[in-house]
C-alpha cells in the first residue's frame, strides 16, 4: 500500500467537532444523546475559560447524590485534570443546562473526607468511574453544582451565607444604636460641656453597648478567619485572594474598633469632646458599612453553597 494510499484509510479524530455534535444533539432533543450515550444522563455545563476568559461548554456525565446534583473531573482517567475543571477553579460561577431547563450555579470542589465519601457513592452509581481512577495517580475531583435562585423571594432552604447576612444586619443595627447615644450625648453638650448637660447614665449606657459591640464583631471575624474563609478557599480557590483581602481589612478594622474602644472607656462627661467620638465613630461605620458589603458580595453565594445556616432553636 502507497503512503497515499495509507494515508487516505486514517482520518484524525476531531474531538472539538464531536463536541460541538453531541452539545447540539443534546440541545436539539431536549437532553437526549444517542450512539455512545444512548441512555446516559448528561448535563452541558458552561464555564469561563481559565486563560481565554471565553466562556466554554461542555458535556458532562450528570450524577446526583442524596439530592445533590454533581460532575467528576475524570477525564476518562486521564493523567491531567481537564480544562473545564480549571476554569472552575479560576472561576466557580458556571450555567447548567438539563435539556429541560438552564439556570446559574456555583460550582464546589468538596475535598478530604467529604469528596472520599460522594466519590464512593459516584462509583456505586457508575462503577466506570472507579475505573477512571485506577488508571490515573491523580486524585479525580468530585464538582457539586449549586443552583443560584435568581427569583426574589424563591423557595429555598435558608444558607450560612444568610446566616453571615444576619449577622451583618445584627451588628448594623447594634451600631446604629451605639451612634444614636454618641448623637444624643452631642446634643447635650452642644452648648457647654457640663455633666449636668448630658442624660444621666447615658454614658455608662455607651460604655456598655460599645462593649457588647465590640466583643461580637471581634468573634464574628474571628469565626470567619479561622472557620468560614480556610473552608471555602479550599472549597472555591478562585476566592482566595477575594478572601485574603476580607482578612487584611478585618486587621484594619480591628486596630479602628480598638482606637473607638478606647476612646469610648476614656470619656468623660463634660470633660471630653464628644464631636471627636463622633467622627471616629462615623469613620468606623463607612469602614464596616463598605466592609460588609464587599463581604456579601463576595462570599455569601458560596456560603449558601456549603449548607444550611445553623439553627439555634
Amino acid at each position: 500500500m502507497t503512503e497515499e494510499q495509507n494515508s487516505g484509510t486514517v482520518e484524525e479524530f476531531d474531538f472539538n467537532e464531536f463536541q460541538r455534535q453531541v452539545i447540539a444533539e443534546f440541545r436539539a432533543n431536549e437532553g437526549k444523546v444517542g450512539g455512545m450515550f444512548d441512555g446516559a444522563s448528561l448535563v452541558l455545563v458552561t464555564t469561563v475559560g481559565a486563560r481565554s476568559g471565553l466562556r466554554r461548554t461542555n458535556p458532562l456525565a450528570y450524577l446526583e447524590i442524596d439530592g445533590q446534583p454533581l460532575v467528576v473531573a475524570s477525564a476518562a482517567g486521564a493523567p491531567t485534570h481537564p480544562a473545564w475543571y480549571h476554569n472552575v477553579r479560576k472561576n466557580p460561577f458556571v450555567t447548567v443546562e438539563t435539556g429541560t431547563q438552564t439556570y446559574e450555579a456555583i460550582a464546589a470542589i468538596p475535598f478530604g473526607e467529604e469528596r472520599e465519601e460522594l466519590f464512593a457513592k459516584v462509583t456505586e452509581i457508575e462503577p466506570g468511574f472507579g475505573d477512571y481512577q485506577a488508571k490515573t495517580t491523580r486524585v479525580i475531583p468530585v464538582v457539586t453544582l449549586h443552583r443560584i435562585e435568581t427569583v426574589p423571594g424563591a423557595d429555598r432552604v435558608r444558607g450560612l451565607g444568610d446566616f453571615i447576612v444576619e449577622a451583618h444586619d445584627w451588628l448594623r443595627a447594634e451600631l446604629m444604636a451605639l451612634r444614636d447615644q454618641v448623637d444624643k450625648i452631642v446634643d447635650g453638650d452642644t452648648e457647654s460641656k457640663t455633666v449636668e448637660r448630658v442624660p444621666p447614665g447615658l454614658s455608662v449606657e455607651l460604655r456598655t453597648h460599645c462593649l457588647t459591640f465590640c466583643s461580637a464583631l471581634k468573634e464574628h471575624h474571628t469565626g470567619e478567619d479561622m472557620g468560614a474563609f480556610p473552608m471555602l478557599a479550599r472549597r472555591f480557590p478562585a476566592l482566595a485572594p477575594a478572601l485574603a483581602k476580607l482578612g487584611e481589612e478585618h486587621a484594619v478594622v480591628a486596630t479602628l474598633q480598638e482606637e473607638i474602644r478606647q476612646l469610648v472607656e476614656g470619656y468623660v462627661p463634660g470633660e471630653s469632646d464628644p464631636a471627636l467620638l463622633r467622627s471616629d465613630l462615623e469613620r468606623l461605620a463607612t469602614d464596616l458599612e463598605s466592609h460588609f458589603a464587599y463581604e456579601e458580595k463576595t462570599i455569601v453565594t458560596a456560603l449558601n453553597a456549603t449548607g444550611p445556616a445553623p439553627d439555634f432553636g
